[in-house]
């Protein structure tokens, strides 16, 4: 007998390897993490694509893990994973992804906001172009919590980003995407734990030359309460965008603030000539100085980068 009331009753699912491995991060999601799970699946199962979904329960402290666990003989394509406390959702997707089995891996939450039907879609537009890498639902608006700070925030975080990857970036923390697991290998060892993994995982792509598409999606207003903190959340943001562009390009971040206190420095030193002969005063050589050590270190931090292996 099927555990659902709306009569969902999947066919018998395909136990070959399957193409796809749908991370979904559970963090008390108990009211509406089998309607999403069934969402999920329903879509799926439409596409006759060979798929696995890995819902890992994040140390829930509600019945979000006993609900997973009841549904899972109802939905041949799911395996619950449970953790015994709380990692963040970048833990989730490291490790969700290190143990998928598809040749694609596609990240997406269990709160009702993105269109977890348009998964296929996603994936289709990898399997049909073989020089895109990763496919991200940009999201067309903003339904969070502070709206009127978080649009803002965003905006400045994105267009940082954009700044020193040199590339349009629509949606820079969306939640849903879908990428080919070989190539986002070698960077999950830098997703940090928490929420900022998903711009992590778009910048190392990005800063590598890895093509990432985008495609509009509508955002849904969130189900159940969001673990998002604005403040340390955006602040996360911010750090984590100029760590992954300083891992992969250095010189894009030391590069500008040295050259502009060099030119300072220079432009300082030939004022102090004309008004003083011969005399330098003492925030000109500093000024000066300080230029010149960041040059020196963006130039040893690009040459690091270059000899990794990795980069």
């Amino acid at each position: 007998m099927s555990t659902f009331a709306s009569g969902y009753d999947p066919e018998p699912g395909n136990q070959a390897i399957p193409h796809a491995s749908i991370v979904l991060p559970c963090f008390n999601e108990e009211e509406h993490v089998l309607a999403e799970v069934e969402r999920i699946c329903r879509a799926m199962d439409k596409s006759g694509m060979a798929y696995e979904l890995l819902a890992v329960d994040d140390g829930s402290t509600d019945e979000t893990l006993a609900r997973l666990r009841l549904a899972e003989p109802d939905f041949p394509s799911l395996k619950v994973i449970g953790f015994t406390r709380n990692g963040g959702a970048g833990t989730v997707r490291r490790i969700g992804t290190q143990q998928a089995r598809g040749q694609i891996v596609v990240w997406t939450d269990a709160d009702l906001t993105y269109p977890n039907e348009r998964i296929p879609e996603l994936i289709g537009m990898l399997d049909a172009d073989p020089t895109i890498d990763q496919v991200v639902g940009a999201r067309t608006s903003e339904e969070g919590t502070l709206k009127i700070a978080r649009v803002p925030a965003k905006w400045f975080v994105r267009k940082l980003a954009e700044r020193l990857t040199n590339a349009d970036i629509p949606d820079l923390n969306s939640g849903l995407r879908a990428f080919r697991r070989s190539v986002a290998l070698p960077y999950l060892r830098l997703l940090p734990p928490g929420f900022s993994c998903v711009t992590t995982i778009t910048l190392a792509f990005l800063s590598n030359g890895h093509e990432v598409r985008y495609v509009p999606i509508e955002y849904a207003k969130r189900a159940g309460r969001s673990k998002f903190h604005f403040f340390s959340d955006a602040y996360r943001y911010v750090l984590q965008v100029l760590r992954m562009v300083m891992y992969f390009n250095p010189l894009k971040v030391l590069m500008p603030p040295a050259l502009t206190l060099l030119v300072l420095g220079a432009g300082k030193g030939i004022y102090d000539l004309v008004v003083h002969p011969f005399h330098f005063a003492n925030d000109t050589i500093l000024i000066f100085v300080t230029g010149m050590i960041l040059a020196s270190m963006a130039l040893l931090a690009d040459l690091i980068v270059r000899s990794r292996p990795d980069s």
